[in-house]
């Protein structure tokens, strides 16, 4: 397990706990690898009945079993203009943050929870 000591986690207005940069961190700088513990299909369903529901990540080639991540991998808020992306190693059971813009001192970093650092596509939370 890696986490970089320019990670804080902090209250983010609005939003509950976020991570936050103690110092610049710059563009592609990897800043966190954790490890991931994986609930299969079968544990899936009752987990996602849980607080837990808004901590996974799907996992797996096929998606259908759910990740959630150790670390501060649960703490990073979405965002459709992140400055951070993920990549999943379904092999190791770990999720790696590495930044995509430059981070300034203080700044929060987030990813998209569509897996895309752009994507527009509403994640759960603000369909209706």
């Amino acid at each position: 397990m890696f986490i970089s000591q320019s990670l804080s986690i902090k209250n983010a207005k609005g939003k509950g706990r976020g991570v936050f940069a103690t110092q610049p961190i710059a563009a592609s700088t990897i800043i966190e690898i954790s490890p991931v513990l994986v609930f299969v299909e079968k544990e899936t369903a009752d987990a996602e009945k849980t607080l837990l529901y808004n901590y996974f990540f799907e996992w797996g080639k096929n998606k259908k079993k759910r990740g959630l991540g150790m670390g501060y991998i649960s703490m990073y808020n979405h965002s459709y203009n992140a400055n951070c992306l993920y990549e999943q190693d379904y092999e190791n059971a770990t999720i790696s943050i590495m930044t995509i813009k430059d981070i300034g001192a203080g700044e929060e970093l987030c990813i998209n929870y569509n897996a895309t650092p752009d994507d527009a596509t509403p994640v759960w939370f603000h369909q209706k």
